[in-house]
């Protein structure tokens, strides 16, 4: 397979080609997208769709990037900036229907919305600037300066539509600030990390779990961390075991420059967009190339963003579980990647397949015409994982599952209109009414 050179490829070598300097602190600083036919125009919105939101997206990924953060937490954070962006323009197209008695609602398909688009682009603008600033706090001034900017840039008659469109997208910032804050994802690891025969062991000093308060984080959608959680691996020296262990031992004893790279293209590790920028990057892809209004592309957005993160927690749980010790632990003539290195946190189920496999099941959804495609995209990140000798064969196998399980679970749950992504009650005509549910 050679997806990853395709496909695949274009938006991560994209990235580094577009977003150089970002955030500058220059006064015309602008967000910039991930992909090359999404970098911003001067007003700091998609150039072929007129939208803010995938501008904005852009712009965290840079800041994941140029931050180091760590695949876990690029996940958190891309959730965040999500779900705000959604909520935001939702609110925003309620009160723009209050004020106006419009009948005739955003369904989702149309190309700019009926709220009008510069109070949507107003409103991811505020909520996108609250939420990075919470993340990336030395970046504020550079974040406020691109808001400014896109406020400017808005005609006379437009202007105040994009100011009533910001003042709504600061508060729900805020409240996503507030939500995140109590969401435990900074607490420390509280548990054990157990001894004995096949388990992980922490290769670090001292010894640490990477993710390790995952468990116990809130997540967006699921009931609890353990709602989805893989079956047992197999048995420390079963027959099972012992099999898998083998083919990743084959595999690093034979390892050829295909394997290569694709173990090296599909690591994604810090200094990188991460697994869940790069599945990101493929919603922006989409939207590029369909007429997507506004609320439609925060809504694909903000789903993708928090079904990886909640299939990110699900994977942990049963991570630490299991403690499922690593190929090149049990196997010391293991050789892995240089360039995916050696995750500090137990092998089972595998990370990067939990995220692809949510990802992949919430993007065919806005995207059905592309179902092969993104099946071939989850096959090849579950190998790399095998090629680069970090993973077994049924790592992968449990954590497509599970990603999958998760993201159905969200689907359904956003498609009832009463998930965290349904900030609203609705009037007698099944509009959002502009009242917040308590």
């Amino acid at each position: 397979m050679r997806l990853h050179s395709t496909v695949s490829h274009h938006g991560l070598l994209a990235v580094a080609a577009v977003v150089a300097p970002l955030l500058a602190c220059q006064p015309d600083a602008n967000p910039v997208g991930p992909s090359g036919s999404l970098a911003a125009s001067r007003n700091g919105v998609s150039s072929t769709e007129g939208l803010a939101s995938p501008g904005w997206q852009g712009t965290a990924a840079h800041l994941v990037m140029q931050a180091n953060l760590s695949p876990t937490v690029a996940t958190r954070a891309y959730s965040l900036v999500g779900v705000a962006q959604y909520l935001a323009v939702q609110q925003a197209e309620g009160v723009t229907h209050a004020r106006h008695g419009d009948d005739d609602g955003d369904d989702e398909t149309g190309g700019g919305g009926r709220s009008g688009p510069e109070s949507d682009r107003g409103a991811v603008a505020g909520a996108s600037a609250v939420v990075l600033t919470y993340l990336f706090p030395t970046q504020a001034q550079a974040l406020e300066d691109m808001v400014t900017t896109q406020r400017n840039t808005a005609s006379a008659a437009s202007h105040d539509a994009f100011v009533r469109g910001e003042t709504i997208g600061r508060g729900v910032g805020a409240a996503i600030v507030t939500r995140a804050r109590a969401d435990g994802f900074t607490a420390p690891f509280a548990g054990t990390i157990p001894v004995g025969a096949g388990l992980w062991f922490s290769e670090a000093t001292p010894p640490a779990v990477a993710g390790g308060s995952l468990p116990g984080v809130r997540p967006w959608f699921l009931t609890s961390a353990s709602q989805f959680r893989s079956a047992p691996p197999p048995a420390f020296g079963s027959t099972a075991f012992l099999a898998g262990l083998r083919e990743i031992r084959a595999i690093s004893d034979t390892r050829t420059q295909a394997q290569l790279d694709i173990a090296t293209f599909w690591a994604l590790a810090a200094g990188t967009p991460t697994t869940s920028g790069f599945w990101i990057q493929q919603a922006t892809d989409g939207i590029n190339q369909q007429p997507f209004s506004e609320r439609r592309a925060t809504h694909l957005y903000a789903l993708l963003s928090a079904t990886m993160f909640d299939a990110q927690i699900g994977c942990w749980d049963a991570k630490e579980t299991y403690w499922l010790i690593r190929p090149w632990q049990a196997d010391h003539a293991i050789t892995v990647v240089a360039a995916v290195g050696k995750p500090n946190h137990p092998s089972y189920p595998s990370g990067h397949s939990c995220l692809s496999s949510s990802a992949a099941e919430v993007l065919r959804t806005f995207f059905p015409a592309q179902r092969k495609q993104l099946d071939a995209m989850v096959i090849e990140a579950g190998l790399s994982r095998m090629y680069g000798g970090i993973h077994y064969r049924f790592d992968i196998e449990a954590g497509q599952l599970l990603g999958r399980r998760v993201a159905h679970f969200t689907i359904a749950a956003d498609r009832s209109g009463r998930s965290v992504l349904t900030p609203h009650d609705e009037d007698s005509r099944g509009r959002p009414s502009g009242r917040p549910i308590k």
